[in-house]
């Protein structure tokens, strides 16, 4: 993305039909636009004026609210003007054509994606977790992950990282002290209690490091894949996880063709089921549709989190399901269904063995779902804390686990001796840009202000 400072306008509202549609537009010198949009330039800031959206020759548009906020009090910290008409896509589009001809003198622009939010972290409005955080509770799935998506955009998880960089640096300007004035002879490691210090540090990281993963399995949920052979319950089994007939059940063999995808939720975790079509060797197939059908299903396996492997509790494991437990990727998770223990005679428990988790079943009688339920909450590692979560991306857990790394290496080095300390500072630099790039703060050069206004080093 090529971002510049010109002012930009875009629709702020979703697509589509609404009682509300929105324009927004931010920059600097916003009164051409005001006075042509509006017939005034003299709008009180953060005050809801109701009047006339104006066309070029004088016409009207809309009616509806206009809001102006003055920089720095705006979501963007730029003077941003928002005007609030009916939400239709054709009262839309021709107000926002109307704002780029009123704003062309002023260099106004369509805005890119997220340019919005990306102002408002180059401004400070925002820091880089909590910008992600936005996107976040637009897209959360779970009225969970829309909490701990909110826990994020209100600052919580950036204020506990900014905790962790804060004992990260006061660690930090210990050694870098000592490193500096070593005629002081100053027993670092014993003195200090460093060794103390990045235990406590390496704690805490632990900690956070547990809840994030917690919220990123919020985020980012579960993808599990049905497979198995023909006619032994997939269908069935979607149905019953997803509390309704989403899927066509018959007891014909092949009735699956393609992929059917349900979204569930299981204690606020979303988890998305595919039920894939029926896995018999290609020669066996009726036609090309199920053969491409087959070949589809493979391609979910290998993309999946965890695979639940469908078998026929009434009739025992056949050499197709062998076959096709052969062909599983060894690197996913595997819960092996026995399902159909209504005429097996079998009842609902859980295996936990070597090879896999095996699950006894009824699809049709809804009997041990809640068994399969808890197992794939289980292999996802949640666990209920009742602590708030941090709605964590993937690229969160790299930075926390590359901090982890750094500070394990730290802790090795202080067992070592005092000749390591400059190693240990290095291991502690590194482990802060980590979790700084969390919140988008890479200033290397805060350490040396710490160290000038706490430490007293001109004696």
């Amino acid at each position: 993305m090529n971002f510049d400072s010109f002012p930009i306008a875009a629709i702020a509202t979703a697509p589509g039909r609404g009682g509300i549609g929105v324009v927004r537009i931010s920059g600097k010198h916003l009164t051409p636009v005001m006075q042509a949009l509006c017939g005034t330039s003299e709008l009180k800031p953060r005050h809801a004026n109701y009047l006339s959206f104006l066309n070029a020759d004088g016409s009207i548009i809309d009616q509806g609210l206009a809001i102006y906020f003055k920089a720095p009090h705006s979501y963007t910290g730029e003077d941003v003007l928002e005007l609030q008409g009916h939400g239709g896509p054709v009262v839309m589009q021709m107000l926002l054509a109307r704002c780029l001809q009123a704003g062309e003198e002023i260099g106004l622009r369509l805005a890119q994606p997220g340019e919005f939010t990306h102002r408002a972290f180059l401004n400070d409005k925002l820091d880089l977790a909590q910008a992600e955080a936005v996107a976040d509770l637009i897209e959360a799935s779970t009225e969970a992950a829309a909490k701990s998506a909110s826990q994020s955009l209100s600052g919580a998880f950036s204020k506990t990282i900014h905790a962790l960089v804060e004992q990260v640096i006061n660690l930090r300007m210990l050694v870098e002290a000592t490193l500096d004035f070593p005629e002081e002879e100053i027993d670092f490691l014993e003195k200090s209690d460093a060794r103390g210090q990045l235990e406590r540090i390496r704690a805490s990281l632990d900690h956070v490091f547990k809840q994030a993963s917690q919220g990123a399995l919020l985020r980012e949920g579960l993808s599990v894949v049905l497979a198995g052979q023909p006619n032994v319950g997939k269908s069935s089994l979607l149905n019953a996880l997803a509390g309704s007939d989403v899927a066509i059940v018959t007891p014909i063999a092949g009735t699956t063709r393609d992929k059917v995808i349900e979204t569930i939720q299981i204690e606020g975790i979303p988890v998305n089921i595919i039920d894939t079509a029926g896995i018999r060797e290609e020669d066996e197939a009726h036609d090309e549709v199920e053969r491409i059908g087959i070949a589809r299903t493979w391609g979910a396996v290998d993309k999946a989190d965890v695979i639940l492997h469908m078998l026929d509790a009434s009739r025992g494991p056949t050499r197709g399901d062998e076959q096709i437990m052969s062909r599983f990727p060894a690197t996913i998770p595997i819960i092996r269904i026995w399902n159909k223990i209504d005429l097996s005679g079998h009842k609902s428990a859980v295996d936990r063995m070597s090879d896999a988790t095996h699950i006894y079943l009824s699809a049709a009688e809804k009997t041990g779902i809640d068994l399969l339920r808890a197992e794939l909450l289980r292999i996802g590692g949640w666990q209920q804390t009742g602590e708030s979560l941090y709605l964590a991306r993937e690229r969160h857990l790299l930075a926390l686990k590359a901090a982890q790394q750094h500070l394990d290496t730290a802790a090795e080095l202080a067992e070592q001796s005092d000749q390591a300390l400059d190693l240990f500072a290095e291991e502690l630099r590194i482990a802060q840009d980590r979790l700084n790039s969390i919140t988008g703060e890479f200033t290397s050069d805060d350490l040396l202000g710490v160290i000038f206004s706490r430490f007293c080093i001109g004696k």
